[in-house]
């Protein structure tokens, strides 16, 4: 296995020990959701499944509920502000650099963590960033999932390869940390796609990356694909074989930030045994440890 640069180990050499990310919601839309580009979403997304916080409520008052949820896991006062659903680029310049400002000026927020897509980064939100960036540090978070055609097709994404490697170019001339989301187990996708998508994302300059297991979700298309047979859920084996062999292709210095993923229970169909988080990340760590034993190699 080799060793990789976990987001633990990150956060205590940044930040000085371990700081929890308070998801928060500003609002946004989607340009794949609002007709921009299509009304549906990408295949594999859920509606409500998007919003991870008190929509309507203001920024201030949702860290303070999202502090309150996570007081029992950490004794941390330090936290990141972690805008996550939907498109947190794509809306009127001004209300969300008022939104990012209020909570990147908090005494409690260390850094902010922005989810968008690499086709909602205008040259004045680009600008806004490197500002906010200045300030505090700023992550962009940016949905690359596959590099492959076909696959970019089938999940709808809506903009080329092209389009990200400009936007991470573009980030880091403002040297704005970017992470990029990568899905394992997208329908005929095989292991040297997945290696490409990595690879790409390496080559692009991404400073961190999100391996995420595809969960097939209630009321999307993915769902209704898969009722019809055309898409396998990975078992966990599978998934680990596959995760296993891209951590080793990854540089030590770029920042794993996850290793699974979780969807909501309520809405997952599939694979079920991704329901129990913690259980998998056991698994996922313990199997790690014996190939490392074996390999006599050690993770970081």
């Amino acid at each position: 296995m080799g060793r990789y640069y976990s987001l633990n180990e990150y956060l205590k050499q940044t930040f000085g020990e371990k700081v929890y990310k308070l998801a928060l919601d500003i609002g946004c839309t989607c340009p794949n959701r609002d007709g921009t580009l299509d009304t549906r979403g990408c295949i594999f997304c859920h509606n409500g499944s998007s919003h991870f916080a008190e929509i309507g409520d203001n920024i201030n008052t949702q860290i303070e509920n999202a502090k309150s949820r996570v007081k029992n896991k950490s004794k941390t006062n330090e936290f990141i502000a972690y805008f996550q659903s939907f498109t947190n680029t794509y809306g009127d310049a001004r209300y969300l650099e008022e939104t990012f400002n209020t909570a990147i000026k908090r005494d409690d927020i260390v850094a902010l963590s922005i989810g968008t897509r690499p086709d909602c980064l205008p040259n004045n939100i680009l600008d806004m960033l490197e500002k906010l960036n200045k300030i505090k540090p700023v992550w962009v978070e940016l949905g690359l999932q596959s590099t492959k055609p076909e696959t970019v097709e089938y999940i709808r994404r809506g903009y080329d390869n092209s389009i990200y490697e400009n936007a991470v170019k573009e980030l880091k001339k403002r040297n704005i940390i970017v992470i990029t989301h990568i899905i394992i187990g997208l329908p005929n996708e095989t292991k040297t796609d997945i290696f490409n998508t990595v690879d790409y994302a390496i080559k692009c300059g991404t400073d961190g990356l999100k391996l995420q297991l595809l969960h097939i979700l209630k009321d999307t298309d993915l769902y209704e694909d898969f009722k019809q047979g055309f898409v396998t859920p990975l078992t966990l084996d599978e998934y680990m074989d596959i995760l296993f062999d891209c951590i080793e292709r990854i540089p030590e210095n770029i920042v794993i930030h996850r290793i699974t993923g979780d969807a909501p229970k309520k809405c997952l169909v599939e694979p079920q045994w991704s329901a129990d988080k913690k259980k998998v990340l056991n698994t996922i760590n313990r199997e790690m440890e014996i190939r490392n034993i074996i390999q006599g190699k050690c993770v970081k």
